[in-house]
């Protein structure tokens, strides 16, 4: 991923194990508010943003069927087109191990390593949006993948990203800002984190701890762990109002590792897969239930960019899809009363081609689907004008076209669950509709 033009706009940054909190400019004042915030009881709204890397196959993952496109695209894909199970609805019993993707009653199919989700389709708490991705033609990962995360398609150099800026246009964006406001599941902080508000990218919560604010930083602007502690510095100190305050951030900090991470049981029912993104979405569950003012969380899922062996029911797709899979439905369950506070969003910078190629994949393509889910989408339905695979609607000849722009998505979630006013000024140059996806 590209870097901001200069190191400073990375608020918090995770290097050998070990959390900076930057706030340059803030001093105490902000110490004192990020320790307000971590108190019990600040229960939040929360975005959940998972960004599958690679680029997912919308078309294995939600295939149309039937005359909506699924004849002709059997045709074109010999090797990876699967059937369905028929039922013209979704079966409880759908499973990870079958040979048929799920019929969802609804013109389109779900691939079978995403049985999983299937139930909470049927619940009209998932929603699929179907031909979504970029205006912007590149077939770059770099750069397709940095445009989505700046929110900003075929401008380079734009410094922030969109869910920071969402942060920093909320309604608790003049409150009292908590420290794990925006977190990040990853080993360095995400485009779409960069920005004024300040972000943690913690790789585990089992090894969270504070780097000193004087904590050395390398040229790419990451902090070492070497240098005085938290505790070293608020102990140093003999300047009392930074001392009380130091002693009450610390606290705070001291709360969050109170939880236990490696004693944590979720809840009953909810299985989470051994992968990172199980292991990532588990700690965020720990978080949300925790109250320490979580607003937006941020995951990654690996394994999509499958040129070689695709696969139908196994292979490369089935893998990454099995895990993302149950990875959501056990951090639904998992949830329990709070899932009433969270929306899931997934993304993936392009789709592939329609067509499969001679390596038994696909390569890079254009339009791709996400999946959103929450207690007030309007689930158990396709959004989004799909255009279908035939041969004249078919982007430069060979992708499926870009219908929703990601854009129309983002400012939904933020203006319909973070409580963004103006939504559309998330993303400079960019004029267009929401797409609805929340219930009256």
């Amino acid at each position: 991923m590209t870097s901001p033009s200069s190191p400073w706009t990375r608020r918090a940054l995770l290097k050998a194990g070990g959390v900076a909190l930057l706030s340059f400019g803030a001093g105490p004042s902000f110490l004192a508010r990020a320790a307000a915030a971590s108190s019990p009881g600040n229960r939040k709204k929360t975005l959940v943003a998972i960004f599958q890397r690679g680029a997912m196959d919308g078309l294995m993952a939600v295939p149309p069927l039937g005359e909506n496109g699924g004849e002709r695209l059997a045709r074109l894909r010999p090797q990876l087109a699967m059937k369905t199970n028929g039922s013209g609805r979704v079966q409880a019993g759908d499973s990870l191990d079958s040979e048929l993707a799920i019929d969802l009653g609804v013109g389109f199919g779900l691939h079978p390593a995403f049985a999983p989700l299937a139930p909470l389709f049927r619940a009209g708490q998932l929603g699929i949006v179907h031909a979504v991705g970029s205006p912007d033609p590149t077939r770059s990962h770099f750069d397709a993948q940095d445009y989505m995360e700046a929110g900003t398609p075929g401008r380079k150099g734009t410094t922030s990203g969109w869910l920071d800026r969402a942060l920093a246009a909320g309604p608790s964006a003049h409150g009292a800002p908590s420290p794990f406001r925006a977190v990040a599941l990853t080993p360095a902080l995400p485009r779409s984190l960069y920005g004024e508000v300040p972000a943690l990218a913690i790789a585990d919560l089992a090894d969270f701890r504070l780097a000193s604010p004087g904590a050395a930083l390398d040229p790419a602007g990451l902090t070492h762990a070497a240098g005085q502690g938290f505790e070293a510095l608020y102990a140093a100190t003999s300047e009392r109002l930074l001392r009380n305050t130091g002693a009450e951030t610390f606290e705070a900090v001291e709360r969050l590792r109170a939880l236990g991470v490696s004693r944590y049981r979720p809840a009953a029912g909810a299985e989470y897969p051994a992968g990172p993104l199980g292991r990532a979405l588990r700690q965020i569950a720990q978080l949300i239930k925790a109250d320490v003012g979580l607003e937006v969380a941020f995951a990654e899922s690996d394994g999509w960019d499958n040129h070689v062996r695709q696969g139908t029911a196994q292979g490369g797709f089935a893998r990454a899809a099995r895990e993302l899979g149950a990875a959501i439905a056990a951090f639904w369950i998992d949830l329990e009363e709070r899932r009433s506070d969270v929306v899931l969003t997934t993304m993936t910078e392009f789709g592939r081609t329609v067509a499969e190629n001679g390596s038994g994949g696909t390569d890079h393509g254009h339009g791709s689907c996400l999946f959103v889910l929450g207690e007030r989408i309007a689930g158990g339905a396709v959004h989004g004008r799909f255009p279908g695979v035939a041969a004249e609607a078919l982007w430069e000849g060979r992708d499926l076209a870009v219908t929703t722009d990601f854009r129309s998505v983002f400012a939904e979630l933020a203006a319909g669950h973070l409580g963004v006013a103006r939504p559309a000024e998330l993303f400079p140059g960019w004029s267009g509709e929401r797409l609805k996806l929340f219930r009256a």
